[in-house]
């Protein structure tokens, strides 16, 4: 396996993760993919400005990526908070060898985007629906006041 600077030497991803966390930046999000099908290097394929439904139309059936978004949550604008996702993506169709690789290279790839509240690892669209990913959210902050006599 190469060092972890040769998997992620694309100099844009560090500069696209910065952007994501910046308040003042409009880049919300961002997906690093391979470089090829045998390739181990990754590099930054998309930012974007919307929410993680823009950022899910990314990520393919057949492909192997990892995301990062900013995310405000909150009961109003007065208890808005920004919090941060790392998502590793594995499409449903992806080769059993990449998702292998993965499971070390995902260690490498948090070397450089260190900072979320949560992680989702998921080959499923249906766990990155924004109701779904701010759940993980509020759980991970602790108190979620606004949940009424329900249970996780």
């Amino acid at each position: 396996m190469p060092p972890p600077n040769d998997i992620l030497s694309d100099a844009d991803i560090a500069q696209a993760y910065e952007d994501v966390r910046y308040d003042k930046s409009e880049t919300t999000w961002l997906v690093l993919k391979y470089a090829s099908a045998t390739s181990d290097s990754l590099q930054l394929d998309k930012t974007g400005t919307g929410d993680i439904a823009e950022l899910c139309e990314s990520l393919g059936d057949d492909e192997a990526a990892y995301a990062y978004v900013r995310q405000k949550i909150g009961n109003d604008e007065y208890s808005e908070r920004t919090k941060f996702v790392f998502i590793v993506w594995q499409g449903p169709k992806t080769e059993v060898m990449r998702k292998a690789k993965m499971s070390f290279q995902s260690g490498q790839v948090k070397q450089v985007i260190r900072a979320y509240a949560v992680e989702i690892q998921t080959s499923d669209k249906k766990e990155l629906e924004a109701d779904q990913v701010n759940m993980k959210l509020r759980r991970a902050m602790g108190a979620n006041y606004d949940r009424q006599g329900s249970n996780y």
